[in-house]
């Protein structure tokens, strides 16, 4: 399968993932196209799929955020669902997939999050990165992000972390960590973001045949 191309991000909190990926989409000049919050509510699917279960209510906050999902599917070409007899993780992540294939089939880009390499998977113009970093380098580093004390970059690293592996794990029955679902992983704690955006761009524009394999040096 081929269309417009792709690089997606999955970044662990703190190895800089919001920094990295918007900046990566402007050295390869494609669009950026950010992790999901939903307007109306202010919630990452991240978070949804967090407090989502099959036997949620509908009056609850899981209820009502589904809801929401189904106002937003209708509007993106989805099935319209009865909230009262649907399975809302299979509702959620039929959304995400739709907004990751949407992003396939259009203008591509650089996509942060949305479990994207999982979505993507089958797609031979897509590459796939994941960026991580040793738990305290990656606290260091969103307490510089995000200027904000230990104590709070450690409840923001603890829900974040947990928040993207069950979203993919519920969602889609994978660790978000598998090295199977990546074409390059990099420690960005300990190269730096420059280096990090530099590194994945030449990466890219090899793995799409941009830049010719070097000839093997003369012996």
């Amino acid at each position: 399968m081929t269309g417009a191309r792709i690089v997606t991000v999955s970044a662990t909190y703190g190895a800089g993932g919001s920094v990295i990926a918007p900046r990566l989409a402007r050295k390869l000049d494609m669009p950026f196209h950010d992790r999901m919050i939903l307007a109306k509510s202010g919630d990452s699917v991240e978070t949804i799929a967090e407090h989502l279960g099959t036997d949620e209510r509908r009056q609850g906050p899981a209820g009502r955020m589904i809801t929401t999902l189904s106002g937003v599917s209708a509007a993106l070409g989805l099935a319209v669902y009865d909230v009262r007899d649907l399975d809302p993780l299979t509702t959620l992540r039929r959304f995400v997939e739709q907004s990751v294939g949407d992003i396939a089939e259009g203008s591509g880009g650089v996509v942060l999050g949305r479990a994207a390499a999982v979505v993507l998977g089958d797609r031979s113009d897509a590459f796939h990165v994941r960026l991580f970093g040793e738990a305290e380098c990656c606290l260091l580093r969103g307490m510089s992000l995000e200027q904000v004390p230990r104590s709070t970059a450690k409840r923001y690293q603890a829900a974040a972390d947990r928040e993207r592996e069950r979203f993919v794990s519920r969602l889609f029955e994978r660790r978000a960590d598998d090295p199977s679902l990546y074409h390059l992983m990099i420690d960005s704690t300990v190269i730096g973001i420059d280096f990090c955006v530099d590194l994945i761009a030449a990466a890219a524009r090899r793995f799409w045949g941009d830049v010719a394999e070097p000839h093997d040096a003369p012996r």
